[in-house]
């Protein structure tokens, strides 16, 4: 790798033994994929992924100790991903014994070691950090040094900004010296797609089982997507960031997607179409029925099979402020239709502390709490890894949850049914 003079003065130590070995451990990242350069990290905030204080993890807080008290802090100030905890999540005695106690025990020092080294500000706990409540936005050509997967892939596709999918730790590594290596993503050969898919279905996909479906095909490739804009049209709005927000989140997981396009909808399908296909690229058709083939298998955790759900987790990612409202529309209706009061299955819906407080701010607020449902700002995920809470049959409509836990996944209409009217369908 050719390190320009800054660069290599950094790596020769002339900042500091622990800048040095930062830089050294960028610059045996870049080479382990070809990296020729570096390339300033242009963003104006970072994001991290390591965000729990989880006691097996202590190579991790050393590491940021050391990094504080060489004063090797981040150059930008950073959001982070959701805390684990929330008193306000059905937990019982036990299984908060096993979070308190033995998982998340370290959570309070942890954070301390964040506000060190530069995070945001208290409330910056969130897996979608990209929202405007929340305000870390990168703009279009931004390079980032982010590792957040659902996050990662909204920003390169959506935003048009630049980011590889970083592992965590590498995220704080880039911003602290303000570089990372030039390869992958941040290239336009990168980013340029080997897959056509091609959208055939009767009915609007579910965003997260479309994702699901693609991400599972192209694994770490580059799709370029046709026929969504029948479904979501060709204006980035709330409405369609949503959709994207759980579509890409469930590619990213059930695959290793960091950057698909949008035909006529995303910035550089907009910008180039198709120009960004590469020769040779292989073709998906999705219609309903691959949809239900998909669906069909995904495996069943539960210990039984029909078991009656105990608990059901909206929102991974994290929700926003739009699905929060149309939710409480939905269960409204559901519940009335049904001859119900209230969600028939505790039910969790988690955002950011930035959204749920735009939210607390409406009359939807209110009416969502009487339905019975719980807002919270948790990682549902952080919360599965309890192995008290991975036996229990919990239900979900996110892809990401389902891949990386014990949940099972439901459509929204399916979810809809079992809260409103019982069942686990």
């Amino acid at each position: 790798m050719i390190l320009n003079k800054e660069q290599q003065e950094i790596l020769d130590g002339a900042k500091g033994e622990t800048l040095a070995k930062v830089m050294k451990t960028l610059v045996m990242y870049g080479d382990a994929f070809g990296a020729e350069k570096m390339v300033p990290v242009t963003s104006e905030y970072n994001h991290l992924v390591t965000s729990f204080g989880l006691k097996m993890m202590t190579p991790v807080f050393e590491l940021m100790q050391q990094l504080i008290d060489a004063g090797a802090i981040s150059q930008q100030k950073f959001s982070v991903d959701p805390r684990p905890l929330d008193k306000n999540v059905p937990a019982n005695f036990l299984q908060n014994l096993v979070f308190n106690k033995f998982m998340y025990a370290t959570q309070e020092s942890y954070e301390k070691q964040l506000r060190e080294l530069g995070l945001m500000d208290e409330d910056a706990f969130t897996c979608t950090c990209y929202l405007d409540e929340v305000g870390n936005k990168p703009k279009k050509g931004d390079v980032l040094s982010w590792a957040e997967s659902s996050a990662v892939v909204y920003a390169n596709s959506v935003l048009g900004a630049r980011c590889n999918r970083n592992s965590g730790i590498m995220d704080i590594m880039g911003s602290i010296v303000g570089y990372v290596p030039y390869f992958g993503l941040l290239t336009d050969e990168g980013r340029r797609a080997t897959w056509v898919v091609k959208i055939e279905t009767e009915k609007k996909p579910e965003a997260q089982l479309l994702g699901s479906a693609i991400g599972m095909k192209v694994m770490e490739d580059v799709p370029y997507v046709y026929g969504l804009d029948k479904w979501i049209g060709n204006e980035l709005n709330e409405s369609a960031c949503t959709y994207l927000k759980d579509f890409g989140a469930a590619t990213a997981s059930n695959g290793a997607v960091g950057l698909y396009h949008i035909d006529g909808l995303t910035p550089e399908a907009v910008e180039l179409g198709d120009k960004l296909i590469a020769e040779g690229a292989r073709v998906y058709v999705i219609d309903d029925a691959e949809l239900e083939r998909v669906k069909a298998g995904y495996p069943v955790m539960w210990k039984k099979e029909n078991a009656k759900p105990k608990l059901c987790f909206m929102g991974c990612p994290h929700m926003t402020l739009e699905q929060l409202k149309s939710w409480t529309d939905r269960i409204e209706a559901g519940l009335k239709a049904s001859g119900n009061k209230k969600v028939l299955i505790p039910t969790v819906f988690t955002a950011s502390v930035a959204v749920l407080r735009e939210f607390n701010k409406t009359e939807y607020a209110e009416r969502l709490k009487a339905t019975g449902v719980i807002t919270s700002y948790i990682c549902p995920l952080m919360y599965m890894n309890n192995p008290l809470c991975k036996s229990m049959p919990v239900i979900t409509s996110s892809n990401k949850l389902r891949t990386y836990t014990t949940a099972r996944y439901y459509t929204d209409d399916e979810i809809l049914a079992a809260l409103t009217k019982g069942g686990n369908k």
